[in-house]
């Protein structure tokens, strides 16, 4: 409020200030206007800075039962052939000279396998039949082997690694087996401290076949059978 009296003109220049801050600050104020899109008016993709984590090549080893196929000698390949014999079908027959077993057939024809059998002084000879069969067998070598060989294991679960193979037959209430092998390049030679051993194709072929109970007839070094025709 003014009093009566001359204004002075230092106040008129304060006032007007102030009556113009005021103005300007009741002035709303614009936002900046964005630059405008380039045509055709799209946007460049996002850029990603997420970078996979490195992952190390993976090596594959081959299993124990992958091994290089191992390629049988012709005769020793499994094989129908003339087979004249006075024994009923379903026996077995070991034929230790030639390393062949005849599983007979019938009508003068029987199934020949390649065989590995006894090293000198573990072959043997007679009659059995078979009291079991096992898939994948156990192996636990009896003590006389061990006494022979004491590094080897005292058991050995069943498996591709284990030497007995794919499938065992049980040869009476002796330690004989006959049975696969993971080493088929030892089919035809003598190798075994008696039992007889076949590749794991020709086991698990055989086992199909022979039943428990079944005539198994142990032919000696000295004695060989017919050797058998192939049958064409």
């Amino acid at each position: 409020m003014f009093t009566s009296g001359t204004v002075r003109p230092q106040s008129l220049i304060l006032f007007g200030m102030l009556v113009a801050g005021a103005i300007v600050a009741a002035t709303p104020t614009q936002a900046a206007s964005p630059a405008p899109l380039p045509f055709p008016f799209l946007l460049p993709p996002p850029v990603s800075s997420y970078e996979p984590p490195a992952v190390a090549p993976q090596l594959i080893t081959p299993r124990e039962d992958e091994a290089t196929p191992y390629e049988l000698p012709a005769r020793l390949r499994r094989q129908v052939v003339n087979y004249a014999t006075r024994e009923a079908s379903g026996t077995v027959v070991i034929d230790t000279p030639n390393k062949y077993l005849y599983y007979v057939l019938g009508n003068g024809q029987a199934m020949r396998y390649g065989i590995g059998v006894g090293r000198d002084g573990f072959t043997w000879s007679g009659v059995q039949s078979v009291t079991r069969k096992a898939e994948w067998p156990d192996w636990t070598p009896p003590p006389e082997m061990i006494a022979r060989q004491p590094y080897l294991p005292r058991h050995m679960a069943g498996g591709p690694g284990n030497p007995l193979g794919a499938r065992a037959m049980y040869l009476g209430g002796t330690v004989y087996r006959i049975h696969g092998t993971n080493a088929p390049d030892t089919i035809g030679t003598h190798v075994s401290s008696g039992c007889i051993r076949l590749t794991n194709q020709d086991v698990i072929d055989l086992y199909s076949r022979v039943n428990v109970g079944a005539k198994v007839i142990v032919l000696p070094m000295e004695r060989r059978a017919d050797l058998g025709r192939v049958t064409r």
